[in-house]
């Protein structure tokens, strides 16, 4: 049960952007950004980042919200998002995906700790300054929506279908603004 009045039936960051639309915008303007817009990362890989760290954070609902929506982009090799979540190192993803990966770990357990040898480990593998700097941004977003989610006891569905339907809808249609039924 959500610690505040939240709109009935509509899970996580949703509820809480239909309570403070104002404060919700330019949260979703921040996700559409990140995870939809230019950048030299794909939305798939880009969900995935986001995955990680809220799975790291044991956010359920942005964990399963985002998994099932780089899974949508993923299309055809979606199982790369769970062998990513048992074992990124030897899941079938590219050596920069696991260093950026590397990244985001270190910037949700405690950024101070990313070191220079993360950032050329990162660079050899082929990452640029594009790259890094958005794996950070990912990761530090993801930190503060997951508490956010967490921190005011939103809705958290545990039927797995409702999370696919999600992820559609953001695979499609990324982070529009939800509407007040």
């Amino acid at each position: 049960m959500p610690h505040i009045q939240l709109p009935e039936n509509v899970p996580g960051i949703r509820s809480l952007v239909m309570y403070r639309p104002d404060t919700g915008k330019p949260l979703y303007q921040l996700a559409q950004i990140l995870l939809r817009e230019d950048s030299p990362l794909s939305p798939a890989e880009r969900e995935l980042i986001a995955t990680y760290v809220s799975n790291k954070n044991t956010c359920t609902f942005c964990s399963c919200s985002h998994a099932a929506a780089a899974r949508y982009l993923y299309q055809d090799e979606a199982n790369t998002v769970d062998l990513v979540l048992e074992d990124y190192q030897n899941a079938p993803i590219s050596d920069k995906i696991k260093a950026l990966l590397t990244i985001a770990g270190k910037v949700q357990a405690d950024a101070r700790t990313v070191s220079e040898e993360d950032i050329q480990l990162a660079r050899s593998a082929g990452a640029n300054d594009r790259d890094i700097h958005d794996t950070v941004l990912i990761a530090a977003t993801f930190c503060m929506f997951n508490r956010y989610v967490d921190g005011l006891a939103t809705l958290t569905p545990t039927d797995s279908t409702v999370y696919a339907q999600m992820g559609e809808r953001m695979g499609t249609l990324g982070y529009v603004l939800p509407t007040k039924s």
